[in-house]
């Protein structure tokens, strides 16, 4: 009887195997590789891409001739002989106003004003989000509210009133007075970025941090933060992007003497006195955009990983 069985099948699967073979392969049918499609799409990410790609090649070009090169007119066309004694001037010895020292003096001030800026702001920042998201108080709606109004504040209209605040505090003029304000206009993106990251985490490892017995600071520090690089990675981005590249905050709340990079940069570009050195103001405008592409080239990734978690959940 097992045997008839067996013998069955084996009749049933030659019967069905020629259907099969007439039937042709399943599947969805492989797109093609030049379809007009991927065409249309690759042809416009090249095209974008040239476009911002071309102002950096000659931007790079320019830097690395001499002035007697530039003269010739021919801006797309490589060094023929290349120099880098622009980008030494613009680092030490082009002036910045009454100073000559390039822009050595503002790198400092711009490091000294970014990095207690950012550390601050995504402190403070990733604690409201947290406190937002996964412990809920009186007036909660009502601080994430005031906080999300205060984003879309134009600068501007703020400028006069803070003067007059940071000048009360003495600190008008000051380091310390542009990383408060750093830190304060920093603060709503912030916390909206961290309480979408928390809120989009799963709840049940908040809920049993708590019948163990955790308090806030437990489980902020022990189960949120180790889960929550990409959006750290993200904050960080922004906000060395933003102040590093700020000039409008550098040069209305800070004296000449602790002028941010920005400025410098604008005083070596825009100065009247003297030859225009285009190679020395290509050089100076590339190293003052290094520290943010530096930045972002090496956490990319992480970039694209927390802007994704932390926008689109809450």
């Amino acid at each position: 009887m097992l045997n008839l069985v067996a013998n069955n099948s084996m009749v049933t699967e030659h019967e069905a195997a020629p259907d099969r073979i007439t039937s042709g392969p399943r599947g969805p049918k492989p797109r093609r590789t030049l379809s007009r499609r991927n065409i249309v799409v690759y042809g416009t990410l090249i095209v974008v891409a040239l476009y911002y790609l071309l102002p950096l090649y000659v931007m790079i070009m320019t830097s690395l001739k001499g002035m007697p090169e530039i003269r010739v007119g021919n801006i797309f066309a490589p060094p023929v002989e290349i120099t880098f004694e622009p980008w030494v001037k613009a680092w030490a010895q082009a002036c910045t106003g009454l100073n000559c020292d390039g822009l050595s003096r503002g790198f400092w001030n711009s490091v000294r004003i970014t990095v207690p800026s950012v550390i601050i702001s995504i402190a403070i920042a990733s604690i409201n989000g947290y406190a937002l998201a996964n412990w809920r108080f009186k007036g909660a709606d009502l601080f994430f509210t005031i906080l999300i109004v205060g984003a879309f504040i134009p600068y501007q209209v703020m400028i006069y009133p803070i003067v007059i605040v940071l000048r009360e505090m003495g600190v008008y003029g000051t380091l310390t007075g542009l990383i408060i304000v750093h830190t304060i206009f920093g603060m709503p993106i912030l916390t909206l970025l961290f309480r979408n990251y928390f809120a989009g985490l799963p709840e049940e490892l908040f809920k049993a941090a708590r019948v163990d017995g955790a308090g806030f600071w437990t489980i902020y520090l022990k189960i949120m933060l180790p889960m929550s690089l990409p959006i750290f990675v993200v904050a960080m981005i922004l906000q060395v992007t933003g102040i590093w590249n700020d000039f409008l905050f550098g040069v209305v709340f800070t004296r000449p003497e602790y002028y941010p990079m920005t400025v410098q940069l604008n005083n070596i570009v825009n100065s009247v006195q003297g030859v225009k050195e285009y190679n020395v103001n290509m050089a100076a405008t590339l190293l003052t955009g290094l520290v943010p592409l530096t930045i972002y080239f090496i956490s990319g990734r992480l970039f694209v990983r927390g802007i994704a978690a932390g926008a689109v959940k809450g």
